[in-house]
C-alpha cells in the first residue's frame, strides 16, 4: 500500500481543500459516475506519519566496520531531514518530508553476499514496506538488490557502488548520483597525462584487482584507457576476494616493476596487499587506487608508513569545506555519531540518502512509480551538495554525468586533494615517497 504525503495546513485546517460551493460548481461539469466517485472519497489518502527507507550494507564479516560507518552516514542524513538545520542542502531547513512526515531508516546486512543482498532487499520491500532502497557498497550486491527492487517497482539508489556496468542494464528504477569507475579512471589517466607533460617519465602501469564485479569492471576500464592513452600494462593480476595470502600476486607485481601500481581492492585485501609488499621488499614508485579500501583510514592505521603517499581517486574531499560551509557542518554531525571524519564512501552514502529523501518529498507520495519520476526529474546544483559535483541530474539510464571526481593523496595522516587543479590544495608528491 502507498500513501500520499500530507497536504499543506494552517491552524490545523487544510489550505488546499475546495469549499463546498467550489466543489459543487466544479462537479456540474462531470459525468454522473465520475461525480459520485469524486464526492465519495477524500482528496488525499491518509498521510503517513513516517516514510521508511531501507539500506542494504555489510554489517558483519570482513567488512563489518564499513557497514557501521555506512549506518552512521545514513543516520546523519536522516537526522538532517527530520530536524531543522541552517544549511544549503535539500530538506535541511525544514523538519521532515512534505508537511512533516518523518524519515525512518531500516538497515539490512548483506554480509558481502550477493544472494543474501537479494533476499534482504526483498524482505525490506515485502516485510518492512520500505518506500525505497539505498545501497550497497559492494557492486556485486548492488547488482542483485537493484534487480529485486526493479521487479517490485521500488526505486533503488546506488549511493556508492561504482562498477560502470550497473547503469547499463536498462533498469527504470535504478539511479546513481556519484561517479562510476569509467569516470574515476579517466581522471586517473588525466592526472598521469599531466605529469608526463610536466616531464615525468611514466610508461607502464600494473593492475591488481579482486575477482568480483567491482574489480573485474575496474580492470577492464583501466586496460582500455591505458591503451588509448599510450601506457603499457605490464601486469594485470586478479586475485580471489578475501584471499588468505597474496604472496604470489605481489611477486608478479614486483617482477613487473611498473611506474604506477593501480589496485582495485576492498579494505581487508588492501591491508593484506600492502603488508605482503612490505614483507617481500616491494615498494612501488607510485600507487593510484580505485578507492574502496584505499579510501578507508583503517587501511592507513593498519599499514603505517607503507601507505604514505598513496593516491586514491575520490568523490569527496574535506578540503571542499573552504568553499562550501555545509561540508564542515555535516562532517561535524557525522563525527559526533561515528568519531570519524567523512570519507569517500561515507560522504556518498550521506548524500545518497539525502537525495532519495528529497525525491520522496517532491513526489508527495510513497508510490514507487511517483518516487521514480521525482528522481528522474532531479536537478540540484552542486553547491547544494557536500560533493565536488557540478550538479545532480540523472540521464535516461539513471546515471548522473556531472559527478566530478577528485584525486586524494595520503600525506602526514590525512588526505589532501591534488587533482584537478581547480580543486587541489597542494601539489602531488611524485614519486609517492618523495
Amino acid at each position: 500500500m502507498t500513501a500520499k504525503l500530507d497536504a499543506p495546513t494552517r491552524n490545523g485546517k487544510r489550505t488546499d481543500m475546495p469549499n463546498r460551493r467550489q466543489l459543487l460548481l466544479g462537479a456540474a461539469a462531470l459525468p454522473a459516475a465520475t461525480l459520485a466517485t469524486t464526492l465519495s472519497r477524500p482528496a488525499l489518502a491518509q498521510a503517513p506519519r513516517e516514510v521508511v527507507i531501507g539500506a542494504v550494507y555489510p554489517m558483519s564479516g570482513a567488512n563489518a566496520q564499513i557497514g557501521v560507518d555506512c549506518r552512521h552516514a545514513l543516520e546523519t542524513a536522516v537526522a538532517l531531514v527530520n530536524e531543522r538545520h541552517d544549511l544549503d542542502l535539500p530538506l535541511a531547513r525544514g523538519e521532515g518530508l512534505a508537511n512533516g512526515a518523518r524519515l525512518r531508516l531500516v538497515m539490512a546486512d548483506h554480509q558481502a553476499d550477493p544472494q543474501k543482498g537479494r533476499a534482504e532487499a526483498e524482505r525490506l520491500i515485502t516485510g518492512e514496506k520500505v518506500a525505497a532502497l539505498v545501497g550497497s557498497f559492494h557492486s556485486a550486491v548492488t547488482v542483485t538488490a537493484s534487480v529485486t527492487a526493479e521487479r517490485y517497482g521500488v526505486p533503488f539508489l546506488a549511493a556508492d557502488s561504482s562498477s560502470p556496468s550497473l547503469h547499463k542494464r536498462n533498469l527504470r528504477f535504478f539511479f546513481r548520483p556519484a561517479a562510476h569507475d569509467e569516470m574515476f579512471t579517466a581522471a586517473m589517466f588525466d592526472f598521469l597525462d599531466g605529469r608526463k607533460r610536466a616531464g615525468d617519465r611514466i610508461e607502464t602501469v600494473a593492475l591488481v584487482h579482486e575477482d568480483t564485479i567491482f574489480g573485474t569492471d575496474s580492470s577492464a576500464v583501466q586496460r582500455r584507457l591505458a591503451g588509448e592513452r599510450g601506457y603499457r600494462v605490464v601486469a594485470d593480476v586478479k586475485y580471489r576476494a578475501n584471499s588468505p595470502s597474496m604472496t604470489a600476486e605481489v611477486q608478479q607485481l614486483k617482477s613487473a616493476d611498473a611506474d604506477v601500481l593501480m589496485p582495485s581492492s576492498y579494505t581487508t585485501d588492501s591491508i593484506l596487499l600492502l603488508r605482503t609488499m612490505g614483507e617481500l621488499g616491494y615498494q612501488p614508485r607510485n600507487i593510484i587506487a580505485q578507492a574502496a579500501g584505499f579510501a578507508e583510514q583503517a587501511l592507513y592505521d593498519a599499514v603505517g608508513e607503507r601507505g604514505e603517499g598513496a593516491i586514491s581517486r575520490g568523490a569527496f574531499s574535506l578540503d571542499l569545506a573552504a568553499k562550501r560551509p555545509s561540508v564542515a557542518a555535516v562532517n561535524a554531525l557525522y563525527r559526533a555519531r561515528s568519531g570519524k571524519d567523512l570519507n569517500d564512501n561515507t560522504s556518498r552514502q550521506f548524500m545518497g540518502m539525502l537525495l532519495m529523501a528529497d525525491a520522496i518529498s517532491r513526489a508527495g507520495d510513497t508510490a514507487g512509480a511517483k518516487i521514480r519520476d521525482a528522481l528522474a526529474a532531479t536537478d540540484i546544483p552542486g553547491e547544494q551538495t557536500i560533493m565536488p559535483w557540478k550538479r545532480v541530474a540523472y540521464g535516461p539510464d539513471g546515471q548522473n554525468t556531472d559527478a566530478d571526481p577528485v584525486l586524494l593523496q595520503w600525506i602526514g595522516g590525512r588526505f589532501h586533494t591534488i587533482f584537478p587543479e581547480a580543486a587541489a590544495v597542494r601539489a602531488a608528491r611524485w614519486p609517492m615517497r618523495g
